[in-house]
């Protein structure tokens, strides 16, 4: 039997807008129809970042919960809400959201960053991510059984991971998503070199994905297939699909990574074999 990879598809961020690429889906039909689109095509977690009317990061728990709805009356995919939001929204924002729309996951950043390479006026910004906020999440997603997808964007974050082992504030198994050339926010560089380093780092009992940015997106999620991981792909991290052409819809880019891991002798894991993988909660999931 060949080993199942979980793809996660990134659908909108908190950076990019239509401008950058008018495909982005921004509001929640839009964002429902690309998730549903991208189950289709054997993504099994849909990481979710919610928009105002006017395409901007949005903290309304209300906005979450239509999406989750929306997405839930076409499949089953696993809702993976986020707790970076955007860097218009505050700390207790963008904590506030994810816990009132209770999804399954929720990405939790393990560090502060600062946005030195964005442009415009989040440039030299911070994105605060203490160790104090860090334990904070972590304790109330845990509460609500909110598995948390942790964040290592270098090294140094994989301490904050350990904490978190070490105060009994995540349960095995522990998912870790290695964050790779996302310089506008202090990520260390999308080579195989430093991705093979961190997932040496990757404690016991975890498991672990790989996302990279732009061009270096479907070139490192391949290795990490390789080296025994999951990938995550999508118009968050590269609104391109091959160089100078945009991409269409987070579908073709799910696509085109579930295409190379078959290649590779591997299947995608449909969303109840991811969950029994990563050890989530059984929900009722009401189609």
């Amino acid at each position: 039997m060949s080993r199942k990879v979980i793809v996660t598809a990134a659908l909108t961020g908190g950076l990019h807008t239509k401008a950058a690429n008018p495909n982005l889906p921004e509001q929640p039909n839009e964002i429902a129809e690309d998730a549903y689109k991208s189950f289709n095509e054997g993504a099994a977690i849909a990481h979710i970042h919610a928009r105002d009317p006017e395409g901007k990061p949005s903290a309304d728990s209300a906005v979450y919960k239509e999406i989750h709805r929306l997405i839930r009356e076409r499949c089953d995919i696993i809702l993976q809400d986020t707790t970076g939001g955007g860097p218009n929204l505050s700390v207790e924002q963008r904590i506030q959201a994810v816990l009132e729309a209770e999804p399954e996951m929720a990405s939790l950043n393990m560090g502060t960053l600062v946005r030195t390479k964005a442009k415009g006026p989040y440039r030299n910004t911070v994105f605060r991510n203490t160790t104090d906020d860090i334990e904070a999440f972590a304790s109330a997603l845990l509460e609500r059984n909110i598995k948390p997808e942790m964040e290592a964007y270098s090294h140094a974050m994989f301490r904050e991971v350990e904490n978190l082992i070490e105060k009994g504030l995540v349960k095995a198994p522990y998912v870790i998503n290695i964050v790779l050339g996302m310089e506008h926010q202090g990520a260390e560089p999308a080579n195989p070199k430093t991705l093979i380093s961190m997932i040496e780092f990757a404690p016991l009992q975890s498991i672990f994905s790989v996302c990279a940015v732009g061009r270096a997106q479907v070139p490192l999620t391949t290795l990490g297939a390789i080296l025994g991981g999951n990938i995550r792909v999508g118009m968050e991290d590269n609104i391109y699909y091959r160089k100078g052409e945009l991409a269409k819809s987070n579908a073709q880019l799910v696509a085109k990574s579930v295409n190379i891991i078959r290649e590779l002798g591997f299947e995608p894991a449909s969303p109840a074999e991811a969950r029994q993988m990563l050890g989530l909660a059984l929900k009722q999931i009401n189609l």
